[in-house]
């Protein structure tokens, strides 16, 4: 599937950036690169287009501005300096929101995502990135490889997470888990609690109001129970 996008950002090396990732993904196609969200519009007008990765900060228009403008758009990736903007940009129904400087690794997952938004498949959402299924997470100051296999559960704390894998360790990322949760296959990760998702795969057995998976407890919200018990079945 071929998927049309643009570029909507006033910084010129910020473009450049993204033209070089985008020329690396086969399936998209550069319809162009914008300079502010007025001339964004125009593009939209005229073209079909998938997908539009923009920036927020503008002149004139700023980037939610522009989508609160539309009466429909399609797919957005936001790219941004500024992770308190984060909450707002979802609340508009953003496919991701990558934080600058972001990887090539990172620039693909949220593409993927936004293919399997105009596949009409979100359900089965699956990152894929050099053939293995992984979320490069950031955590102290460096991004982290983290296999879907190896997550048990992901505790929420405050505006971070805590991501619990079964090689015994922690990762700690300034997130939160509703950020987090939308990066997962529905598949394959449930939230059971207003704190914690967890991995179906690791889960041993359901008791009252808690779920027990290898090593640990973990309470079930009511009002999470009953989708975890179909999620079970």
């Amino acid at each position: 599937m071929n998927i049309n996008c643009i570029i909507v950002d006033d910084e010129p090396i910020a473009r450049d950036i993204l033209k070089t990732y985008i020329e690396q993904i086969p399936y998209l196609t550069l319809i162009a690169g914008c300079e502010d969200a007025f001339e964004a519009m125009q593009i939209l007008n005229r073209n079909e287009i998938d997908l539009i990765i923009l920036d927020i900060n503008m002149p004139r228009l700023t980037g939610f501005e522009m989508l609160r403008s539309l009466k429909k758009h399609p797919a957005v990736i936001i790219t941004s300096a500024y992770p308190e903007y984060a909450l707002e940009g979802f609340e508009l129904s953003v496919t991701d929101y990558l934080l600058k400087p972001f990887s090539f690794p990172r620039f693909v997952q949220a593409t993927e995502k936004a293919v399997n938004r105009n596949n009409d498949s979100a359900a089965a959402y699956k990152i894929t990135a050099y053939d293995e299924d992984f979320l490069m997470v950031k955590s102290d100051k460096k991004l982290t490889k983290i296999f879907l296999e190896e997550i048990e559960y992901v505790e929420a704390y405050g505006n971070y997470i805590f991501i619990y894998r079964n090689t015994g360790d922690r990762i700690m990322s300034k997130q939160t888990l509703t950020q987090f949760e939308e990066q997962l296959p529905v598949h394959k990760f449930i939230r059971i609690h207003k704190s914690y998702l967890l991995s179906l795969k690791a889960v041993k057995y359901l008791e009252g109001n808690e779920v027990a998976l290898n090593s640990i407890k973990l309470p079930v919200g009511k009002v999470y129970r009953e989708n975890l018990m179909r999620s079970l079945k």
